[in-house]
């Protein structure tokens, strides 16, 4: 396994990752619009599944359920072992994006739905893509998500809290570059646009690429409901924001004003 940015690993060493999908309204639409997009797109169970970066098997968990038979790969100790608790029907082993110790063209479906954002290094973020292509069989599945460049504008705005100095700084810069270096409580992180996002993919080798907007423009507002009301207030925006998404997604509208972006190509 290539060496991993300490930064990282040691962040979700102590982070919550296993419950954060879970434990807000904003989560949980970021969950089921992801769940919603896949299974769009994934060939029929039972078939092979990667979940690469899968992490604590929050998506191995219902892949599995669903009848296919997946292998989670994931650079944190802790991640692995709470997959293997959680998604007990998926195999779980360390591995690395970037350097995949796995046979060519063996599984219908490739799912990079974390690695790619924590790649600072475009050079390292094109080996993840190339690597996922090279493990998935001809003609098969890639899907991989970004986190939106726009998102962390978005983020502070919705909270009151988008200073002069943040807009001058980190903002302007992240804006400007997608570059993040985790100074407030995150950790590295490359904020993608989707035409960049596409544009990586089909420099990977991916053809058909598609890129979709996973929690639409109402994203925010769920934000700002769970911050100043409550999360119940805000799960009851939940199905109007779920149903916005589907909208701008199904116009091609608006990707970027996702938290998240999802690219979807094949082998």
């Amino acid at each position: 396994m290539k060496n991993v940015d300490a930064r990282i690993t040691d962040f979700y060493a102590e982070y919550d990752e296993a419950s954060r999908l879970h434990a807000t309204a904003v989560g949980r639409l970021e969950f089921e619009r992801t769940r919603e997009l896949v299974r769009g797109h994934l060939p029929p169970a039972p078939t092979r599944v990667l979940d690469v970066g899968g992490g604590p098997g929050t998506h191995a968990r219902w892949l599995t359920k669903d009848g296919y038979e997946v292998l989670l790969v994931d650079p944190v100790p802790k991640h692995v072992e709470q997959a293997r608790a959680y998604a007990p029907g998926c195999s779980a082993k360390l591995g690395d994006a970037r350097d995949l110790a796995l046979p060519p063209h063996c599984f219908e479906a490739v799912l990079l739905l974390g690695p790619l954002y924590h790649l600072a290094d475009r050079t390292d973020r094109l080996r993840a893509l190339r690597e996922a292509r090279r493990v998935a069989v001809p003609g098969g599945l890639v899907v991989a998500a970004g986190i939106s460049r726009y998102s962390l504008m978005q983020d502070y705005t919705v909270s009151a809290g988008l200073t002069p100095e943040l807009l001058a700084g980190e903002i302007t810069q992240v804006i400007s570059t997608g570059s993040y270096d985790g100074s407030r409580g995150f950790t590295v992180i490359h904020f993608h646009t989707a035409a960049e996002l596409a544009q990586e993919a089909i420099e990977a080798g991916l053809t058909g690429v598609s890129v979709h907007g996973v929690e639409g423009p109402g994203w925010a507002y769920v934000v700002a409901a769970g911050r100043f009301a409550d999360q119940e207030a805000a799960g009851a925006l939940l199905a109007d924001a779920i149903a916005t998404a589907r909208l701008a997604d199904e116009h091609g509208v608006h990707a970027d004003a996702s938290a998240h972006v999802l690219v979807v190509g094949t082998a």
